[in-house]
């Protein structure tokens, strides 16, 4: 996919060193596929699949290179993740939110990535960013008690990320986040589902855990780029939070997407065109006009998702945090490209036809992964159209805070 939009300060070197990791990450394809059944059994991505992303390096992607990470780009992450997806659309989705909660985490204090990674650089961070938690100030920190549901992959965690309330006298409420170890809470088994059930995304279950003050940051600024990282030098940590924090969520989708396409046009010109004059479905005129409009579809997702990598990325290596309208608009493109790629795995779905349905086709695993992956609340058309709409007419509020 390196002939789709890049930002014009990538070198020769990040694009070698993302080209090495998609290929670390293609070569694990036929192995994902081979468990997604076993992945959906079991309600989490299998363990096998888990340690052989980890030993290739690519739950390392958005890591501090100080604690032995690889630091890369959003573009590189989004091609990771996607690549992945084209063997098992749940193994990716827990793979991409594990690296966007470290992402996260690295916005913290020098002290809170400290205390994740300092002894124990190959720990991971799992979460929820639902404001489901109330945190209440203590000497020295916060009271933390709620229930985060939702919380992908975070079976293979060691750190959690969650929202949280803290009221405050005579004004709104305060909204935050904070980092909790994984021992110092529950994971309760929540998550039973019919489309991305290996995702493993069960519920959080924090009861009065005290959460020192350096590992709180308070939402409204982390939504307005005002970091508690002092490495501010650092391009990856100066990207814009929301954008990076939607546009992660696509990549599955985008690799699921070419998957039904690539399963469609290796079964297509073998098949027998049943009751037709046509010797196969290859020669059917409606067969070839719906692969056309499919295929062109998952390009034009990609291209949708890259572009808003491409701004992101570019924003964050020149130090710009994006304006309200450059942030609304990468919402926009991260809801185009998943629409896109529901589309063109319905036509894709009537192409395959009956055949689709049987419980040992991998197409009707990615169509339900793909529809309730799709379903996710920052993806929802009619706000990010509206959202975008606004701030290009000049008007602010009235949709949504999360921007």
């Amino acid at each position: 996919m390196s002939r789709y939009l890049d930002r014009p300060s990538a070198t020769d070197a990040d694009r070698e060193l993302r080209a090495e990791l998609v290929g670390r990450a293609a070569k694990l394809v036929p192995l994902l596929a081979a468990n997604a059944q076993r992945t959906e059994d079991e309600r989490q991505a299998v363990a096998e699949n888990i340690e052989a992303i980890r030993d290739a390096g690519l739950l390392s992607l958005m890591r501090p290179k100080r604690y032995g990470g690889l630091q890369t780009d959003i573009r590189t992450k989004l091609e990771v993740s996607r690549e992945l997806a084209r063997g098992c659309g749940s193994t990716a989705w827990s793979v991409s939110l594990l690296n966007v909660c470290t992402w996260f985490a690295a916005l913290w204090p020098e002290q809170a990535q400290d205390d994740i990674w300092r002894d124990s650089p190959d720990n991971r961070v799992a979460g929820s960013l639902s404001l489901y938690g109330t945190a209440t100030p203590v000497d020295g920190g916060y009271r933390v008690t709620g229930r985060w549901p939702f919380a992908s992959g975070s079976g293979y965690a060691q750190w959690t990320v969650v929202g949280t309330v803290t009221e405050t006298a005579g004004g709104p409420p305060a909204l935050g986040l904070v980092l909790i170890p994984r021992d110092e809470v529950t994971i309760e088994d929540s998550w039973h589902v019919v489309g991305m059930s290996g995702t493993g995304s069960n519920t959080i279950v924090s009861d009065e855990v005290f959460v020192p003050a350096h590992r709180y940051h308070s939402m409204e600024r982390i939504m307005d780029g005002d970091y508690g990282t002092p490495f501010t030098e650092e391009p990856l940590y100066r990207a814009a939070f929301v954008p990076v924090a939607a546009l992660i969520l696509v990549a599955p989708l985008l690799g699921m997407a070419q998957a039904a396409l690539d399963l469609v046009l290796e079964k297509v010109p073998g098949r027998a065109a049943t009751a037709t004059y046509f010797d196969r479905q290859s020669e059917v005129p409606g067969v070839q006009l719906d692969l056309a409009n499919a295929a062109a579809l998952v390009e034009s997702a990609h291209l949708h998702a890259y572009l808003a990598a491409a701004e992101i990325d570019q924003n964050a290596h020149d130090g710009v945090y994006p304006s309200m309208v450059g942030r609304a608009k990468a919402r926009m493109d991260t809801a185009v490209a998943v629409k896109y790629a529901r589309e063109a795995t319905r036509l894709l779905l009537g192409v395959y036809g009956a055949a689709s349905f049987a419980t040992g086709s991998p197409m009707q695993r990615i169509w339900r992964n793909l529809e309730a992956a799709s379903s996710h609340t920052i993806f929802r058309p009619e706000i990010n159209a509206q959202l975008y709409g606004q701030h290009l007419l000049g008007i602010e509020g009235g949709v949504t805070p999360i921007i």
